[in-house]
């Protein structure tokens, strides 16, 4: 591959000294934990904020999907502007953004401010294309793989610890505290990234193609929006329709822009590398199987004893029935790299996903206590693991030092758009078989089966990923 006109990398320089590179995984794997956390705490307390602002509970979803759309937007933006200015510089400037959003919730006592502040929260995905590339530049070529493997997992095992801390907040305390316990859990992470992890020195020359960055920012607010209110709207309603069309639209003039542009946001030959698209489509459908889980097992178990297969679980049991989740994408992703190391990438996405397929089959044929279903959520959590990693080294491994932060990013949009699919999908087919108690088992089923086909179709396309190429992504990095 070759740079775009009058972009180049600075050289790579090393990592400074008094800052321990095993100090500076630690920090980024703690900021990506913090916001994989942020992403689920405030669904379960959506009813209990809608009864204090006194709006409808349809009106307080609203939290969960300016969060959504601020994310994929912002994603690839942040990490543009991190390939240009620095990425620890715009590392802290991102947490900050979220530190302020989390304090703007805290203290909101209406649904518009609410809002406000989750666009602000929603930055903080921006912070997985700065730490990969971050991590590119910290690490050796021998200890790389370990440590972004590591970071990859981090969104899971977060959501996985958000779910049951939700939970025990929800049932014991304020929602305002969900908002204060993470602006004081992001400013340690601040200070953290200011004090142990280096500057970055690591920069390419050029500017931000922002026609380009509005026209895909428009376009995947029309897309993920039609996505994630179908299940209200109707998929076939007027409104959906129109916003699905809209984005696509809005999407086919900015790869236009992209392709015309001397600095594009998004280097469309690098999204046409074989090895980075089948990726990227591999992230979609593994990610919206991930995140059905956080949609399924906890109405599953707070569904009445008297439906015959709920346990009538209070919202922290419920959560507890996805910490097995946590647990083992902790543990699988400690050791992801080593993995890696033996099997390759591609051979540890293809396990990854075939063993999360494996989960929500388990998920389908047996779900009458809550042991199978523990074990079922474990067993996700080790093809999460598996397949969240192996990703984002493959894109690392496909792509110029200089478009990691780029490439990355775009990869995490792939996994919020599949996050997104997958959860409105899950709610329809729920919503769809709902009686007057409830959602019913076959809503359940269906939602499962759906889950075990789309992570099928994430196996295959894993399988269909190019065997690995050295690049210019191979170059030895300074540890």
């Amino acid at each position: 591959m070759t740079e775009s006109v009058a972009e180049r990398t600075e050289p790579l320089v090393a990592n400074p000294r008094g800052r321990a590179p095993s100090l500076t995984l630690g920090v980024l794997a703690l900021i990506g934990t913090v916001w994989g956390i942020m992403q689920p705490l405030v669904a379960p307390a959506l009813p209990d904020i809608a009864t204090q602002v006194g709006v409808a509970p349809s009106s307080a979803t609203w939290l969960l999907t300016a969060f959504l759309l601020s994310a994929a937007i912002a994603t690839p933006i942040i990490g543009r502007l991190g390939d240009l200015y620095g990425r620890t510089q715009l590392l802290l400037v991102t947490v900050a953004l979220v530190i302020a959003g989390s304090v703007l919730d805290a203290s909101a006592g209406s649904l518009g401010l609410l809002v406000a502040g989750r666009v602000l929260q929603g930055f903080g995905a921006g912070v997985f294309p700065l730490v990969f590339g971050i991590a590119r530049d910290t690490f050796s070529a021998e200890r790389m793989p370990h440590a972004i493997g590591l970071i990859s997992v981090t969104l899971g095992i977060g959501s996985g610890i958000g779910v049951v801390l939700s939970g025990v907040i929800v049932d014991n305390l304020d929602y305002h505290w969900i908002f204060w316990l993470q602006t004081v859990v992001l400013a340690l992470c601040l200070l953290a990234t200011q004090a142990l992890v280096p500057p970055s020195r690591n920069r390419t020359t050029g500017t931000v193609n922002w026609v380009g960055a509005a026209l895909m920012g428009g376009g995947l607010a029309g897309i993920l929006l039609a996505v994630s209110k179908a299940s209200t709207w109707g998929w076939g309603s007027l409104a959906t329709l129109g916003c699905a069309l809209g984005g696509l639209v809005l999407l086919t003039l900015w790869t236009v822009s992209e392709r015309r542009t001397r600095h594009p946001l998004v280097d469309m030959s690098t999204l046409r590398i074989p090895a980075v698209w089948t990726t990227n489509l591999t992230a979609v459908l593994l990610g919206a199987g991930m995140f059905s889980a956080f949609v399924l097992i906890p109405p599953f178990a707070q569904a009445p004893t008297s439906t015959g297969f709920g346990f009538g679980a209070s919202v922290t049991t419920s959560g507890l029935l996805l910490l097995p989740m946590a647990l083992t994408m902790f543990a699988v992703g400690s050791f992801a790299g080593h993995i890696q190391h033996r099997i390759g990438a591609k051979a540890s996405l293809i396990a990854g996903s075939a063993v999360s397929m494996s989960a929500y089959a388990l998920l389908l044929v047996a779900h009458d206590s809550k042991l199978p279903i523990c074990v079922a959520t474990g067993v996700l959590g080790v093809g999460v693991a598996l397949g969240f990693s192996a990703m984002a080294n493959i894109i690392v491994h496909a792509v110029p030092g200089h478009q990691t932060g780029m490439a990355t990013g775009f990869n995490t949009v792939a996994r919020t758009v599949g996050s997104a699919v997958g959860s409105a999908l899950a709610a329809t087919l729920l919503a769809n078989s709902a009686s007057s108690s409830g959602p019913t088992v076959s809503g359940f089923n269906n939602a499962f089966l759906v889950a075990v086909i789309a992570l099928a179709l994430s196996t295959l396309t894993a399988i269909a990923i190019p065997t690995h190429t050295k690049t210019a992504a191979e170059t030895p990095s300074v540890s």
